[in-house]
């Protein structure tokens, strides 16, 4: 008596895995499950990344008059470079000594509420009274507190600093 088997149903091709024996598809199994959980766990990463970005440093504890000050972010108007040292320049027109570098002060501070116009200037959007074109394709920033230089926009960063006026 002779068994007749059907070849389509030993056709490896018809298998997503193929039964290469059963620790290859193990491993494999294993390989995708590895895979995903590691694009999950990447996605939540980056998720909690922006909402602690987002949120940004709420102050800033300064030394001045031998006394240790806490400077709410809120009643910061701008921060400036002056003699390779930050400041804070407040809306009261206060100015505060800050022991971080402006680029260390801008990574700590939320994107939608302070702009880095140039090397010297990182700006608070409430601190803005207007904006006007100025020559060469740059842009004139006016504050609302008095600051030794005029506050200039580079034609390369025009494009994101309207951008960042716009979508807040």
């Amino acid at each position: 008596m002779e068994i007749q088997t059907n070849t389509n149903d030993m056709n490896p091709d018809r298998y997503p895995m193929k039964p290469l024996g059963n620790a290859n598809a193990f491993e494999k199994i294993e390989d995708l499950k590895n895979f995903f959980q590691k694009i999950r766990f990447l996605n939540l990463d980056d998720l909690l990344e922006k909402l602690t970005m987002s949120a940004g440093k709420k102050s800033f504890l300064v030394f001045k008059n031998n006394k240790y000050v806490n400077v709410r972010t809120e009643n910061i108007a701008l921060f400036y470079v002056e003699h390779e040292s930050s400041v804070i320049m407040c809306f009261d027109k206060q100015e505060y000594f800050v022991n971080h570098s402006l680029e260390q002060i801008q990574n700590s501070l939320s994107e939608k509420q302070f702009f880095r116009l140039n090397r010297q200037y990182l700006i608070n959007f409430n601190a803005i009274k207007e904006v006007e074109h100025y020559f060469a394709r740059k842009l004139l920033v006016n504050v609302m507190v008095p600051v030794k230089e005029k506050l200039l926009v580079s034609k390369e960063k025009v494009t994101s600093f309207l951008h960042w006026l716009d979508n807040r």
